[in-house]
């Protein structure tokens, strides 16, 4: 019996050890790691904010034309029910200095972990442009369908003065979002995050391109260094 106990005592101590070494390990090499996945996010951005904002034909010609879009990035600060929260938005403009249109980055929590949006709208912030996931961790051949071209070209056109609604069948009305089949929760947690996203800055990417001033009514716009 003496020899069990010191036996299950000892197995108790070598999880516990090993679960501290591992557990050490993998912050150490998320510490590493961490920074040049959020520079891989950065450069993807920049790379897809004209498709999102001119759609993909449009970007093209402009690419092949030498036209680049100047990309200005601001943060914009929303307080609401005595929290704050901040957007990276990137704000696309012509040679002319006329704006292209707005991409917002946002999160939300999904089925199985958080995900990350870009979020395509135009010059007055009054259509959704594009849609692209840029970070995401759903059930591989279910919810990651989000990834899909297909499925999230649905958001294209869309009006951001009507609520969006996720249905299960056919979207047969101009503000539905038809839901991938068995994956219902990411589908949901997409459109809720480009509702909320829209809720949050159209407001304020309307103020500041008529006044021109960086402060808004609801929150403040910060140019990001």
């Amino acid at each position: 019996m003496s020899r069990l106990r010191n036996s299950n005592l000892f197995q108790a101590w070598l999880v516990l050890v090993l679960a501290t070494v591992f557990g050490t390990a993998l912050a150490g090499i998320q510490s590493k790691l961490g920074p040049i996945i959020e520079n891989n996010k950065i450069k993807e951005t920049m790379e897809r904010i004209p498709s999102l904002v001119l759609g993909e034909d449009q970007a093209e010609k402009t690419m092949r034309q030498k036209d680049f879009l100047a990309i200005e990035p601001r943060v914009i600060e929303i307080k609401k029910n005595g929290r704050t929260k901040f957007y990276t938005v990137y704000d696309a403009l012509f040679k002319d200095g006329s704006m292209a249109g707005h991409v917002a980055k946002a999160s939300g929590q999904g089925y199985a972990d958080n995900i990350e949006v870009l979020l395509g709208l135009d010059a007055g912030a009054e259509t959704i442009t594009g849609l692209f996931i840029l970070d995401q961790k759903e059930t591989p051949g279910l919810g990651n369908r989000i990834l899909e071209k297909p499925w999230r070209d649905q958001f294209l056109n869309k009006s951001s003065n009507k609520r969006l609604v996720v249905v299960k069948g056919k979207a047969g009305k101009a503000y539905e979002i038809d839901a991938i089949s068995g994956a219902t929760i990411s589908s949901r947690a997409v459109t809720g995050i480009v509702n909320k996203t829209i809720a949050d800055v159209k407001a304020q990417l309307i103020a500041s391109r008529k006044s021109g001033t960086p402060k808004s009514k609801n929150g403040n716009i910060k140019e990001t260094k």
